[in-house]
């Protein structure tokens, strides 16, 4: 369908949403260099170790990259399932992977509103009425978030004394998340009071019943343990110490800690301080400094590329339907 932008605007506001992407990567780069200065062993340690001790396997880091990708793709699918569990239409697996990878591009703005916002309106371009789209984009957020909890709970067991004796309050959360998700009386008012704060025009009732809300939770535990996988690979990549059930997790506990923070944009600094304090124990705080450095390197090019490929395809589009 053609545009009814002006082209010099639609041209002006492209570039525009492109600039703001390469100004965040350039911000990623700087926050993390000052967290490691204040939290880590300082880039000069990092410097003087990493030669001796990175011996980089590429094949581990090929295959997380790639493990890491079909993680990406596996939730814009689950999103697409909710979509439709939700009563709106039936959205085809490439469409929903591509609408959901475009619209995370908005996690690295402040605020965690803006990839809701973002993939909202995607998907109404899609035919998803309006506040079916908002529902889908906040109760994806929330499962989503329980998943990563749950996967992330596991990385008190190899955490050090001062976070390990966390581990019973974890085994709690544990288990109060995934009440909270499975029965629908305290996970309904729960998302009506999200809404509240979600952009755009939301649906008086959300649809949720025991079974969706247990089918969304394992789906969203699955793709975090993917996650997970492909973070340990990367591990193994960089030769450094630790086993899946010890590094994986931290990746997504370091997850939920950057996402609480609102104003950090896709967790900027503190998933970093996070993954420090997790890894520190297991492979020392050099170590720790190069996966937090490495991990967050990793995400962004893995995300942002497939996703601004997307977005050029789309942008491209546009253009051709113009003329």
């Amino acid at each position: 369908m053609a545009q009814s932008t002006d082209p010099e605007q639609y041209r002006t506001a492209s570039a525009q949403r492109a600039f703001d992407v390469l100004a965040q990567l350039a911000v990623t780069v700087l926050v993390t260099w000052l967290i490691l200065e204040r939290l880590g062993p300082g880039l000069s340690e990092l410097a003087r170790t990493a030669p001796r001790q990175l011996e980089p396997r590429w094949g581990w880091i090929t295959a997380s990259c790639g493990v890491l990708v079909i993680g990406y793709a596996f939730s814009g699918w689950i999103w697409g399932r909710m979509v439709e569990d939700l009563g709106g239409p039936t959205v085809s697996a490439s469409d929903a992977i591509r609408t959901y990878m475009v619209a995370n591009l908005g996690r690295y703005v402040p605020g965690k509103l803006w990839q809701i916002a973002g993939l909202a309106l995607l998907a109404r371009a899609r035919g998803v009425p309006a506040p079916i789209a908002t529902a889908a984009a906040v109760v994806g957020q929330a499962v989503a978030l329980a998943g990563a909890s749950l996967v992330g709970f596991l990385a008190l067991g190899s955490a050090g004394p001062h976070l390990s004796r966390w581990a019973p309050m974890a085994v709690a959360a544990t288990i109060g998340i995934g009440t909270v998700v499975v029965v629908p009386k305290i996970f309904r008012p729960l998302i009506r009071l999200w809404l509240r704060w979600a952009p755009g025009e939301t649906p008086k009732e959300v649809p949720i019943s025991a079974l969706k809300g247990f089918r969304w939770l394992t789906l969203y535990t699955l793709n975090w343990g993917g996650y997970a996988l492909a973070f340990w690979m990367l591990v193994r990549g960089l030769s450094l110490p630790g086993g899946l059930l010890d590094v994986g997790p931290a990746f997504a506990a370091a997850y939920v800690m950057g996402y609480v923070v609102l104003v950090a944009p896709a967790g900027l600094g503190v998933r970093e301080a996070s993954m420090l304090a997790f890894l520190s124990p297991i492979m020392g705080p050099s170590g720790a400094a190069l996966a937090a450095v490495a991990a967050r390197v990793w995400t962004t090019v893995v995300e942002v590329v497939p996703a601004g490929a997307f977005w050029l395809a789309g942008f491209g589009r546009a253009r051709h339907g113009r003329t």
